[in-house]
């Protein structure tokens, strides 16, 4: 048994309640506190804030249930615990708290993500009831830059269209393969075509491209059999997270023929560039292991300000 149950009373369901619409507003001040470690959540509860909850693609833990909330915990494909101002014994009982109602609750997420210590905290007090882990990523650098790059941006990195849907496909696959380890289009394609599908629809997917037809897929909905691309991704960043004044790049991906060439860098300060005129501060994180994609970003111009942690079941 674990820490959480070592004389111990496990946090009862009580200590916590769900998040309602009338909480965004709470919701949202909490993630405020950290801005660049918060936006995934905040990111979410700005669409409850003008959608709706039933929208938002997940559902929200508050702690304390019986007074101002202060501490939030997103519940969608990934588990994202944002603790605010808490710390030290009061960042326990909340974390205490979420994982009882998260154990009542059952995996649905594939993931727990956010500052490595409240990840790896609920980790620990969820303790295999989520059943086993594929893998733990416990350093993950969390950079952010706020001025422009120190790189010449490349000027043939540009936002891409909906209408390349079916060049922009393969190249998002080829990235969710090599970082997660399954293809995202198992059982039922139809959300993350949507997703990337929207992502461009919003000008929030960045590109480089080149002559020629690249990989394909058939998926439907999004490629035609038996239509030749003109041009094929070579390199794919997203702004897969913007809440408030942070915009979260993700999916960063060069086309493997390509790697080595130089590539990444310039097209990472052009991506910064055009993130920085929509948005004050533009952040990611990165594999503390992934040596070349940290020392890319630090040339970019990127400083450290934390350390997130993902768990994959």
């Amino acid at each position: 048994m674990g820490r959480w149950f070592r004389g111990q009373v496990a946090a009862r369901d009580a200590d916590v309640r769900a998040l309602t619409d009338a909480d965004v507003d709470a919701a949202l001040a909490i993630c405020a506190t950290d801005p660049v470690a918060s936006v995934l959540a905040a990111s979410r509860v700005r669409v409850a804030a003008s959608a709706g909850l039933e929208r938002s693609g997940g559902h929200g833990l508050l702690y304390p249930a019986s007074e101002r909330p202060r501490a939030l915990c997103w519940v969608g494909a990934n588990v994202v615990p944002v603790l605010g101002a808490l710390e030290g014994s009061d960042a326990e009982a909340a974390l205490d708290a979420f994982a009882a109602a998260l154990r009542r609750q059952g995996r649905t997420a594939s993931s727990i993500v956010g500052p490595a210590a409240h990840a790896l905290g609920l980790l620990e007090r969820l303790e295999g009831a989520w059943g086993p882990v594929r893998e733990v990523r416990a350093a993950q650098p969390s950079l952010m830059i706020t001025r422009p790059s120190d790189v010449v941006p490349d000027p043939e990195v540009r936002l891409a269209s909906p209408d390349e849907l079916a060049a922009l496909l393969p190249a998002s696959v080829a990235m969710f393969l090599e970082e997660v380890g399954y293809s995202p289009l198992g059982g039922s394609p139809t959300a993350y075509v949507e997703r990337v599908r929207r992502l461009a629809q919003e000008g929030r997917t960045f590109v480089r491209t080149a002559p020629g037809p690249g990989a394909s897929l058939s998926v439907s909905g999004a490629a035609h059999e038996g239509l030749p691309l003109r041009e094929h991704v070579v390199f794919k960043a997203e702004l897969g997270a913007v809440a408030g004044e942070v915009a979260q790049v993700q999916g960063v991906w060069v086309t493997p023929a390509r790697r080595g060439e130089g590539i990444a860098a310039p097209a990472m300060a052009a991506v910064v560039a055009g993130a920085l005129a929509r948005f004050p501060v533009v952040s990611l994180y990165v594999n503390s292991y992934n040596e070349r994609a940290l020392a890319t970003y630090r040339r970019v111009g990127f400083e450290q300000v934390g350390t997130f942690a993902t768990v994959l079941f």
